[in-house]
């Protein structure tokens, strides 16, 4: 039998061969990772170690044609809280009391996940001297709470041509997933709106870095590395800070004078001037409007829905690219071209006007808008009073000639399409034809059919037909270019940290309507009789410059009349064409006429005067 001993020097052994094997593959195991991983551990330690904060690269600024800024950039003190504070609800009251701000919002954004882990959170922008002092006073009892200096938007001229300009705000998540938001990340500030939202590229800088050496608990020690950050490049847009002074002015007093002629609904409208020649947008006015100031640091949820609100008119809506409306009588320059491109009319062709016009049938009469009818009148006269009933004669005859010859000329000055102006949110309008009217009344079979009315509305602007206030300036400054309509655009230069343009737009065609020289004389002479001695006399009375216009004024079912007035000028040798539309505003010469004075009055350089009209007509 074996002894005792023998029985133990057999378990010792065993209990070597153990630890032996355990030993030797903690030896392997150490070896793998000092040898063999050792660079990948090592990397993983500095990660561990060193923190990367982003730091924001100022905008580019936004200015005139002329070098005016319109959106700079200011340093802006503010307060940043290290995130490690959500969990001191001491320190997120005393914040609280100190910057007048709810617990439950500085504890909101002080538990942001959408910037890097170490980032100071920004809780409150452009605090007062009093604040900031308070601080540097009292620092041990805030922890983890800075005083930072942010570039942040300033407007020299307050809202001044906010809608072009547009405004500023955090990237969401749904830009992020567009390729031009590619490298962006969450929390960044970038373009919302408007020119703000259609040159982001170039506004936005490269950002700067700031690599930290932080502690076991994660708590900054040092500062390893760092780099400046590159601001962005600076917009000159065509944009005459002056002339859009004027403009939005104009609708301010138009709707007064709406008011005063008891159209008490007057509440919104718009304005934009071209030059004929290039393109260029040298006032784009929208009322209501507001202030993009009160983007900054982020929009609270009651300013939100103010905005966004029906009562308010919705003030962040760029009329004059956004709103659709029927366009009225000065359609009918349009209408007249294509009669006179289709030989269905002539300059002097004879037109007799009852004032109630029955060629359809009597069971469905038209009125004209002077009742008592214009009697024996031209198609040039018929333009300067703007008879109605001339131009139910020259739509009807379109009908009867089918294949909607009237609907393609309308196309031919760009209606129903995207001008393809440089900024965002622009709509098409709309040409109804038998086509769309089949579609739109998809579950109606008994009103799919096309009528003769049909037709004879569209020939006044009305029925169906909308267009945007852009698209019936830039149309009118095709009859001025000879038939070339220049594609809009609001972008001048881009220029570098020098100054120098890097980037500059060129004029382009967008259309070449089909039309004769001899066509569009006979329509501008008779544009310019509006003026002279037409419905549109009275707002333009002692101008000192020659003006080929229109008047309109659209019928709206359940509103007042919407007032409009299109125009070009000087009439012999164009520079300039404008369009006004005053929402509910009445008639188009007596509210929608002085406003675009004032408008060409800038731009030529006359006195800019406010006329009370006396209309005479739609």
């Amino acid at each position: 039998m074996a002894t005792f001993r023998e029985d133990l020097k057999g378990r010792y052994a065993v209990l070597g061969i153990v630890i032996l094997l355990v030993l030797g593959s903690l030896l392997v195991r150490l070896w793998s990772m000092q040898v063999l991983s050792g660079a990948q551990y090592s990397a993983q330690a500095d990660d561990n170690r060193v923190r990367e904060i982003t730091i924001d690269a100022p905008r580019g600024r936004i200015l005139d044609r002329n070098g005016t800024p319109l959106v700079e950039n200011r340093p802006a003190l503010a307060v940043s809280v290290a995130p490690t504070a959500k969990d001191d609800p001491d320190l997120l009251y005393r914040l609280s009391t100190l910057l007048d701000m709810p617990v439950a919002e500085i504890e909101e954004r002080v538990s942001s996940q959408r910037e890097e882990a170490l980032r100071p959170r920004v809780v409150a922008v452009d605090v007062s001297d009093e604040v900031v002092a308070y601080l540097a006073e009292h620092e041990a009892e805030y922890p983890g709470v800075e005083i930072q200096t942010l570039p942040v938007r300033m407007y020299p001229s307050g809202s001044l041509a906010a809608h072009v300009i547009g405004y500023t705000g955090e990237v969401s998540e749904d830009q992020l997933k567009l390729p031009e938001f590619q490298g962006y990340a969450l929390g960044d500030i970038v373009g919302k709106t408007g020119a703000e939202r259609q040159f982001e590229s170039v506004l936005q800088g490269d950002k700067g870095y700031r690599r930290i050496e932080v502690d076991a608990a994660g708590r900054p020690r040092r500062i390893i590395e760092e780099a400046e950050p590159i601001p962005g490049s600076d917009v000159l847009l065509t944009i005459d800070a002056e002339v859009q002074s004027v403009a939005e002015e104009a609708l301010l007093r138009a709707l007064a004078d709406a008011h005063a002629d008891e159209f008490p609904n007057a509440a919104a409208a718009a304005a934009v001037a071209l030059d004929v020649r290039t393109g260029e947008v040298l006032a784009m006015a929208s009322y209501p409007t507001y202030d993009p100031e009160v983007f900054l640091g982020g929009i609270s949820q009651d300013d939100w829905e103010a905005l966004n609100a029906k009562s308010s008119e919705y003030p962040l809506t760029n009329r004059t690219i956004m709103a659709q409306y029927p366009t009225a009588s000065t359609q009918k320059a349009f209408t007249g071209l294509a009669g006179l491109e289709h030989g269905v009319t002539r300059e002097w062709a004879q037109y007799y006007c009852p004032g109630k016009w029955t060629e359809m049938g009597e069971q469905w009469p038209k009125w004209c808008w002077d009742h008592g009818g214009h009697g024996t009148i031209s198609f040039h006269q018929g333009v300067v009073e703007s008879c109605d009933t001339v131009f139910y004669e020259i739509g009807y005859e379109f009908y009867k000639q089918g294949d909607e010859k009237l609907q393609k000329y309308f196309r031919e000055f760009g209606f129903g399409s995207l001008t393809g102006i440089d900024l965002p949110g622009e709509v098409d309008g709309r040409v109804p034809d038998a086509q769309w009217k089949t579609e739109f009344n998809e579950n109606y079979p008994e009103y799919q059919k096309w009528l003769p009315g049909d037709t004879v509305n569209i020939s006044i602007g009305q029925g169906d037909f909308l267009a945007t206030p852009m698209q019936v300036a830039a149309a009118y400054a095709g009859i001025a270019n000879g038939g070339a309509i220049m594609r809009p655009h609001v972008l001048s230069e881009v220029l570098d940290s020098k100054g120098d343009p890097v980037r500059v737009a060129e004029p382009q065609v967008a259309i070449e309507a089909d039309v004769t020289p001899a066509n569009l004389g006979v329509m501008t002479r008779a544009l310019l009789d509006v003026t002279e001695s037409g419905t549109g006399a009275s707002a333009f009375r002692g101008f000192g410059a020659s003006v080929a216009g229109k008047t309109g004024t659209a019928e709206v079912a359940g509103k007042d009349d919407y007032a409009w007035f299109a125009a070009f000028a000087p009439a012999q040798d164009p520079q300039y064409a404008v369009s006004v539309v005053i929402e509910q505003g009445g008639h188009g010469g007596a509210v929608a006429g002085p406003a675009a004075r004032e408008i060409l009055a800038s731009l030529l350089g006359l006195p800019v005067e406010h006329v009370r009209a006396q209309d005479i007509s739609r």
